[in-house]
């Protein structure tokens, strides 16, 4: 009796060499496409800035957004540190002959009028700001005749590859103790021994006093921490996103301060 059933033929392995040598060629012109693409961006967002930004501000105020990473062309990963780099209004100008030195008092953030007093309410109105910022600094300039009253400053102040330093307030931890606050080893953690994690002697007894700056039990964390050595990797002009690399103090929404470096 003659089957029923269908046969199937066998496949092709030429049909399947065929596919796989397309796949590698086509995933090696989207690599292709992909490189020229990014030297293309990188190229348009470079050249204007350095030619078209006149005011150079040493440095700008941001908010730390979180961290990620991008690849380079070589395949490397770099975490980075996105950062939402103003933009920052100019507040006030001061001048060696009304202030004795020269510096630029920028505002960043938005803060609700209700939130204001009517000191920094009267102190923005008189710079000619017609929003309300949260956040005032000021830095250190050569010529402050170069800004103006409410002048908006972006983030593409900075370039790629420029060395910066991020100043921000790391994470508060409350009250700890010593092995947490300063990495102490701790005692024995065997049954009987009763001060596993207990600072033990405070001192020599002469004294009678504890030495300032010993090493105790207290609040650890809210400090300003200053980081050094960073790099800005990637600049956003349009959504004034700087992409730094590393880590930097503080939890996500934090002020932070980006600076150039040497300045």
């Amino acid at each position: 009796m003659a089957s029923s059933r269908r046969r199937v033929a066998p496949p092709c392995a030429g049909n399947d060499f065929r596919n796989a040598e397309r796949a590698v060629k086509l995933n090696a012109i989207i690599l292709v496409l992909a490189r020229t693409c990014a030297k293309v961006r990188r190229a348009s967002v470079r050249v204007p800035l350095r030619r078209t930004q006149i005011v150079m501000l040493p440095a700008i105020l941001g908010t730390k957004i979180g961290m990620t990473h991008l690849y380079t062309e070589e395949g490397k990963m770099v975490p980075v540190t996105v950062i939402q780099a103003g933009p920052v209004y100019v507040t006030q100008i001061k001048t060696p002959e009304t202030d004795g030195y020269s510096a630029v008092q920028v505002g960043f953030g938005e803060a609700k009028e209700s939130k204001l007093t009517f000191p920094k309410f009267g102190h923005l109105k008189k710079a000619g700001l017609t929003k309300n910022v949260k956040t005032l600094r000021e830095f250190r300039v050569e010529n402050p005749g170069a800004f103006e009253l409410g002048q908006e400053i972006k983030a593409d102040v900075f370039a790629e590859g420029e060395d910066v330093s991020v100043q921000s307030t790391s994470i508060g931890r409350g009250f700890q103790g010593g092995v947490k606050r300063h990495h102490f080893k701790g005692q024995h953690m065997t049954h009987g021994y009763m001060t596993h994690r207990r600072p033990l002697s405070s001192g020599a007894t002469g004294p009678q006093h504890v030495f300032k700056g010993t090493k105790k039990p207290g609040h650890m964390g809210h400090e300003t921490v200053t980081q050094k050595g960073l790099r800005v990797v990637r600049v956003d002009s349009e959504r004034n996103l700087l992409l730094v690399s590393g880590s930097i103090a503080g939890p996500v929404g934090a002020v932070v301060i980006v600076k150039k470096a040497g300045k």
